[in-house]
Formats: C-alpha cells, sequence, structure tokens
C-alpha cells in the first residue's frame, strides 16, 4: 500500500503545466500558507506570463528530468515566481501513480504534463476557480487571479482561512442543462427547418451534450429550434442525462442474464485456488484466465473479488465497452451490496467524472476499499490501495487507444500491478496470441476453464457456401434462412452477425459507373436509410440523400452491399408481422437509453431476432439463443493487416459462444466464400489451440509479433502539397540509415491501405525490431522531419494497420 506524501523540504519545486506548452517549471514555494500545505501530486495555480495555469508539483528526483522536459535544478541567478495557490488540499496523485505517469510519460516519447492533463476530468485542467470563504469581512469569495494577486495582508489572512478549513475551493464543473435526443431518425421535421436538422443532427453524432456547448457549437441562432423541438418531444432537457445519476444504478445496468451462480464447480474452484495465492503474495503478478464461452469467468473474478477486499483492498473490474462494463457493474452490485461501487467511463458528465475523482483521491489510509467498474478510462482513477485488476475479454482491440494519449490498457495494469503489488488477470475465451504465447512458453502463468458452467454444451458450427448468393434481397442463404424460421417456430430466439452499420455501404450510379465517394476521405459513402443521408464512416461528413452523381448529374441509383439496417428490413419483411426484429449497432444505440432498451427487451423476449454487428458478440448471456447466424464470415480475412485472421477467429468464437447458454442446445450457421479457410478448420470444432500453433508458424515465418517487436509510423500531409515526393524521400533515406544503426528493419514508406482520411494523404512506415528503444531511437531520427505540414506519429504494437 503507498506510503502518504513527505512535504516538500526545499523552496523550489517543479510543476508540470496541465496545458500547453505542458512543460514544468521552477517555482518558489511561498510562505503563505505555509510549505507544509504544498505535497508533491498536488495540483497548484502558478503564474505563466499573464495567465494563471493549473499544474501539477512533481516530486523532487532526478529520475523525472526526461519525461518533466526539465532539469531538476533551477537555473543559477533566475528570480523565481511563486505558486499562487494550492487547487485543493490533497493531491490528486500518490508517488506511485505520478510514477506509473511517468514511465507512460516516457514510454510514448510525450511529457509528463500531456499525459496528467489527458488523464484528469476537463474541470480538473483548468485553474479558473473561485474559492468560498468564511469569516472574513466583506469577502465572500475569490477568484485565483485575486487570490494571484493578493498582498502580503491578504495572503496572510487567506492562509488562516485555508489552514482552519475556512477557505474552499469549488469544483469547476456544475452540473448543468444537457439536451438529448428522446427519438431515432427519420424525424417528422420539416426539409426548410434547417436549425432543427442541425441540432438533430448534431445530438445524434455527439449524445447528450450541455446546452452552452450546443449553443457554441451551431450559434446562439438555433436557441429557438431547440425550444420548438423540446416543445414537440424530439428533444429532451435536463439537469443529468439518462443513466448519469450519481446515486441511482445506470439504466444501462439494468441488462439481461441471470447473476452469476454464487457457488463454484470444481474447474472453477481450481482456477481461484491458483489465483488466491498469487493475489495473496501482493508482489505484482499478471495471469491469463482461459476459459470457453460461458464457462463462467465472471464467477472467478467476484470470488477473487471477495477475497481482495476482506483483506482491505481495493478492486478495478474493467471491460472493453460501456454495455458489457455495464452487466460486470450489474454483477458486482449483487455480490457486494454492502461495498462502495464506482461505475466509471468516459462518456459520463465531466461533473460526475471530476467528482469521482476527487473522491478517490481524498480517501485515506482506513477508509474501506472499493470496488471500481467501468471502461479502460477507470485505470486512471487514483486508488490508494489497489488489489486487484481485472481486464474481461482481454483481447479486445478496444483496450488500447490510440488518438491523444496512446495506451495499452493491458501494458498500463501490468506497471501498475507492480507498482502497487496488485495482480492483474487477464481473462478471455479467445486470448491475444501474444498473451497465449507468453502462457504457453512458461511466461504469463495461466488458469484454464474448459467446460460450460452448468452442463451446457458448446454449440455445433456448420458453414453454409454463398459463393452463388447474389439477390439484392437474398442475405441469407435458403437453409440459412430455414434454421432462423425453424428457431422462431419453435419459440427460441436467433441472433444474426453483420459486422457492418448502415443499409448499404456503396450507391452506383447507373448511368455513369460512379461509386458516391467522400471528398475528404476518397472512402465509398455508406447509405444510412434512417437519415436520408450517405454517410463517410471516417470523418463523419455526410450529403442528405436522394442526391444528383457528381460525374454525370444522374439519379438512377443501385445499393451495392448490405449493412445491418438492410438485413433488419428483409428479415422484417421475410418473417412477417408476428416476428419483431430488432438491431444493435452503433447507430440503434447511440441516443441515450436505447442500448439498454435494445438488449432488455431482447432478455424478455420480446422480439425472436437481434440483428447486429460485433457489439452483440460477447459478454452477453441470452439462455434462449439457440440459433447464432454470421452472415459473412469473409469480410474481416482478407483485410492488409497481419491480425485479420486472429481477429476472424476471436469475432467468430465469441458470437458462437452466444448460443446454446441455457438448457436448450445451441447451433451456429457461418456463411462464407471459402469453408477451407484455415480460421475456419479450428473454428468448426472450437479448436482455440489449433488455431494459435497455426496462426504463430505463419507469424514466426513473416517475423509478426510475439516473434518481433513493431512499430507504425503513421505519416499524412494535405492532399494538393506539392512537396510529398521529397518529403517522403527523405524519410525513406533517413529511417534505412537510422534502423541500419540500431538494428531495425524498416519497410515503407508505402500508401496506407487507408490513403486519404480528411483530405490529407496518408502513408506508413513499419518498424521491425528487438526492443521498444531500438524502434523509438529510429523514430527519434525522423522527428526533425515533422513540420505543419508533415505529421509523424509512431504506434508502439499497433492494433490497426489500416
Amino acid at each position: 500500500m503507498a506510503s502518504p506524501p513527505e512535504p516538500l523540504q526545499v523552496n523550489a519545486q517543479r510543476a508540470a503545466l496541465l496545458s500547453p506548452p505542458f512543460l514544468a517549471y521552477h517555482y518558489r514555494i511561498p510562505d503563505t500558507p505555509p510549505a507544509a500545505g504544498f505535497l508533491p501530486g498536488m495540483r497548484v495555480a502558478v503564474p505563466l506570463g499573464n495567465t494563471v495555469r493549473a499544474a501539477v508539483l512533481l516530486p523532487q528526483d532526478a529520475g523525472w528530468d526526461t519525461a518533466a522536459g526539465t532539469a531538476l535544478t533551477p537555473p543559477e541567478g533566475i528570480a523565481l515566481k511563486p505558486v499562487a495557490w494550492p487547487l485543493e488540499r490533497v493531491p490528486l496523485f500518490s508517488a506511485a501513480h505520478l510514477d506509473v505517469l511517468r514511465q507512460l510519460a516516457l514510454r510514448q516519447g510525450m511529457l509528463l504534463g500531456q499525459v496528467l492533463a489527458s488523464v484528469l476530468p476537463a474541470g480538473l485542467k483548468v485553474a479558473d476557480i473561485r474559492y468560498r470563504l468564511q469569516g472574513i469581512p466583506k469577502l465572500r469569495s475569490l477568484r485565483i487571479r485575486d487570490v494571484a494577486a493578493a498582498d502580503a495582508a491578504l495572503r496572510q489572512t487567506l492562509s488562516r482561512a485555508w489552514e482552519a478549513g475556512a477557505m474552499q475551493p469549488e469544483a469547476a464543473f456544475r452540473e448543468t442543462q444537457f439536451c438529448w435526443l428522446s427519438q431515432d431518425p427519420p424525424w417528422p421535421v420539416r426539409p426548410a427547418a434547417v436549425n432543427q436538422l442541425k441540432i438533430l443532427e448534431y445530438l445524434w453524432e455527439h449524445g447528450p451534450v450541455p446546452v452552452p456547448v450546443l449553443l457554441a457549437a451551431l450559434g446562439d441562432g438555433v436557441r429557438e429550434s431547440l425550444r420548438r423541438l423540446v416543445d414537440v418531444g424530439l428533444v429532451r432537457q435536463g439537469l443529468v442525462p439518462p443513466g448519469q445519476q450519481e446515486e441511482e444504478m445506470d439504466p444501462a445496468c439494468v441488462l439481461a442474464g441471470a447473476p452469476p451462480p454464487p457457488t463454484l464447480n470444481e474447474e472453477q474452484a481450481a482456477a481461484l485456488a491458483s489465483l488466491s495465492e498469487a493475489l495473496h503474495r501482493w508482489q505484482g503478478e499478471t495471469r491469463l484466465l482461459y476459459g470457453v464461452t460461458g464457462s463462467g469467468k465472471t464467477t472467478v473474478y467476484l470470488a477473487l473479488a471477495r477475497e481482495c477486499l476482506r483483506a482491505g483492498r481495493s478492486v478495478v473490474l474493467l471491460a472493453p465497452e460501456i454495455a458489457l462494463a455495464c452487466n460486470l457493474r450489474s454483477a458486482a452490485a449483487q455480490a457486494f451490496p454492502e461495498a462502495e461501487l464506482i461505475f466509471h467511463h468516459g462518456s459520463q458528465t465531466p461533473a460526475r467524472r471530476e467528482a469521482q475523482f476527487r473522491k478517490l483521491a481524498g480517501r485515506g489510509e482506513g477508509d474501506a476499499p472499493v470496488i471500481v467498474v467501468g471502461a479502460r478510462s477507470a485505470l486512471f482513477l487514483p486508488l490508494h490501495d489497489l488489489g486487484l485488476i481485472v481486464l474481461d475479454e482481454e483481447h479486445d482491440a478496444s483496450f488500447k487507444q490510440e488518438e491523444r494519449l496512446p495506451y495499452q490498457a493491458k501494458e498500463l495494469g501490468y506497471v501498475m500491478a507492480r507498482r502497487f503489488g496488485a495482480l492483474l488477470l487477464l481473462g478471455s475465451a479467445t486470448p491475444d496470441i501474444k498473451s497465449f504465447h507468453a502462457a504457453q512458453t512458461g511466461a504469463l502463468p495461466m488458469a484454464g476453464l474448459t467446460r460450460r458452467h452448468g452442463g451446457a454444451q458448446l454449440p455445433a458450427i456448420e458453414f453454409v457456401d454463398i459463393k452463388g448468393l447474389s439477390s439484392f434481397d437474398q442475405l441469407l442463404a435458403p437453409q440459412t434462412m430455414a434454421m432462423v424460421e425453424e428457431t422462431v417456430r419453435r419459440g427460441e430466439q436467433a441472433i444474426i452477425l453483420l459486422n457492418r452499420r448502415g443499409y448499404a455501404p456503396a450507391m452506383y450510379c447507373q448511368d455513369c459507373g460512379h461509386v458516391l465517394r467522400c471528398p475528404q476521405c476518397q472512402i465509398g459513402l455508406t447509405y444510412h436509410k434512417g437519415r436520408e443521408r450517405m454517410l463517410c464512416h471516417y470523418c463523419g461528413e455526410g450529403v442528405p440523400w436522394p442526391c444528383l452523381c457528381p460525374q454525370c448529374g444522374g439519379i438512377s441509383f443501385l445499393p451495392l452491399g448490405e449493412g445491418t439496417q438492410r438485413m433488419e428490413e428483409v428479415l422484417t419483411r421475410h418473417l412477417g408481422r408476428d416476428t419483431t426484429v430488432l438491431r444493435l449497432d452503433r447507430d440503434a444505440a447511440r441516443r441515450p437509453g436505447r442500448l439498454e432498451e435494445i438488449l432488455s427487451a431482447f432478455a424478455r423476449k420480446e422480439a425472436q431476432v437481434l440483428v447486429g454487428t460485433q457489439m452483440l458478440s460477447k459478454g452477453h448471456d441470452f439462455p434462449d439463443v439457440t440459433q447464432v447466424v454470421v452472415a459473412d464470415a469473409d469480410m474481416g480475412l482478407n483485410l492488409p493487416d497481419f491480425r485479420a485472421a486472429e481477429r476472424t477467429f476471436q469475432l467468430l468464437m465469441q458470437v458462437s459462444g452466444r448460443a446454446g447458454r441455457g438448457d436448450k442446445p445451441g447451433r451456429v450457421a457461418i456463411q462464407t466464400r471459402d469453408a477451407s479457410h484455415y480460421c475456419f478448420e479450428h473454428l468448426k470444432t472450437h479448436d482455440y489451440q489449433g488455431f494459435f500453433e497455426e496462426e504463430l508458424a505463419r507469424r514466426k515465418k513473416w517475423r509478426y509479433p510475439p516473434f518481433v517487436k513493431l512499430g507504425l509510423v503513421r505519416v499524412s500531409f494535405p492532399a494538393e502539397w506539392e512537396g510529398h515526393a521529397a518529403a517522403l524521400a527523405a524519410l525513406a533515406g533517413r529511417s534505412r540509415e537510422a534502423g541500419r544503426e540500431h538494428g531495425v528493419q524498416v519497410m515503407g514508406p508505402a500508401p496506407a491501405p487507408l490513403p486519404m482520411l480528411q483530405g490529407r494523404k496518408r502513408f506508413h512506415l513499419l518498424f521491425k525490431g528487438e526492443d521498444w528503444s531500438r524502434l523509438r531511437a529510429v523514430f527519434a531520427a525522423l522527428k526533425p522531419l515533422q513540420d505543419d505540414t508533415l505529421r509523424l506519429t509512431l504506434d508502439l504494437d499497433p492494433l490497426d494497420m489500416m
């Protein structure tokens, strides 16, 4: 357990800015308030030029120099400006948390200030706050600017008030009026009501937003249109959007599926005994829990969490998606009704996230342990007594963030477990190839669950040849449709996976052959029937539908391909009015509360068929689902990504696991044009081990992870830039020279699989080396070549090769 930080004993200290330039500057610790009130990890207000900024005080340790961006000691002969005032009474970061974030900054080649700013909720990055005052005549509150400019006498008065608790900082974010959609498209709005349509489209894309944010984005002129939409019931307004009530369980967590059974079977008990032994050593170990779908991994998680809580240490349960995190929270709430449970994810309001962060930072050594459940960002919450971290579905790519602060939750969890003496538990029915390879070689101890809980059998899998399937309305082969019809007749349920949202992924002009494309990305626009728009799934730009062909001016278009919207339409028409078909994808679940409505309705058997993307492939437990259909299993196999076969196998194995989880046997129909692919050969017998061995042999032959460290450099520049050829040639020459120096194989630059996005052309450089430091060294040699025109970013261990 982390010990409390010691007060600073020197008069000068570095503070890392939480806003650009994110550097750490030296400041003088003032006498008022006393120096004992300034602790490492505490947010403080500091002067910078004519502004007052928020910053975090850093420890006095030479090891922080590189991450901080400045030397440990200030230059001689420099008069240091004083810290203006503390922004709270206790540090938000313990020494252990600061060290973890320092390591993350060094790994990513970022400044510590950037990392701290990415981790903190929005309200904790700013210094523009007020202090409430008591007992001071004629002063009820002061802005931080006034405090910074106070004379010596006022500072003495404020110092006494601060020490007595009569000077309190106010939260930067207060609850404000939010607005959100109450109805999915199509909306009953006249085409001429341009402002109303703008509001509806904005809320559809961004979800619940504060009213001031909406008005700032669209202009104050839409205020009357917003009022009109609220009056007719298309938009709702309130202090807190659905699912964000602090004291109530989120509606998303009242989902389907029985709670995990309280008793463990023989396999689960054996796995728990092994994991419990590692947990109670408190030495920062990592374990893999490999269990087939439906084997009861959640039951083991909760049993291990109970032991951790009894030992007085807190637990973090992570899932790759909010919906799955909701299931985990529901299970944890039922298992530990007496424990304090905190649910945390990035879609919550700024005020709630800020309150949670402050609450956990303010907990003391004697406080009861808590359970934190959430998505990957919950890993950054400041727990002082961390004992167990669980990553459910550890193979999922959602555990890696690539924008703003790039990090992999598994790697961060590993560093945190070592630093806090906690246990990191990775769980999956289809582990990441690297994780399973580490387990097979003895580097990662593994516990296994080989049977479904309760005696249920794994579903039978058969493949359906669709090479000749070409009719626009015939999305499922006749024998596949017959299986769905038979399932519905028996009063059972079916799940249909089609991993492509929208109605049709392309619109083909029958007059000239032109395919509608995004002008910024040159990617085919997808038709979304409900919204009557053609949308780019990469930059979000769209055009109203119907529209004229930009090539010939024609109006005769043919939809090509299929999406979940069209699958829903075809099934509804084919199965008849007595059968209800629901759809679950990012579009259907975009409106607040809609995801919960869909899953709950399906769980109550109000619908017989659920169509969706990979959102429905894992974690959900519907006992009456006996039929699973994969409409197009080839979709992801031929992507230009070395993980294509692994991801396809994982997705299909996971969605197959939704069938037959109750008393009734399940079956799976997988439509493919090439059933001989090695991925399908192993899938038919649920043989993860066999797939792993074959895939590993291919990785070894072509030098891909886990046999090599991989780094992807993404290069982009404006499409019209005439100097790109010379710049790419310079990149190629310098990268190969640095590669030879550091023993790194360099491939490229070559056009990216998505060669243009948002008006910028894209190229890739691929690095293969023996360790991460060599890859970073090669990238460091390229950094002088980048500027505002040429952008370079390094992605270590990339999950997205597109």
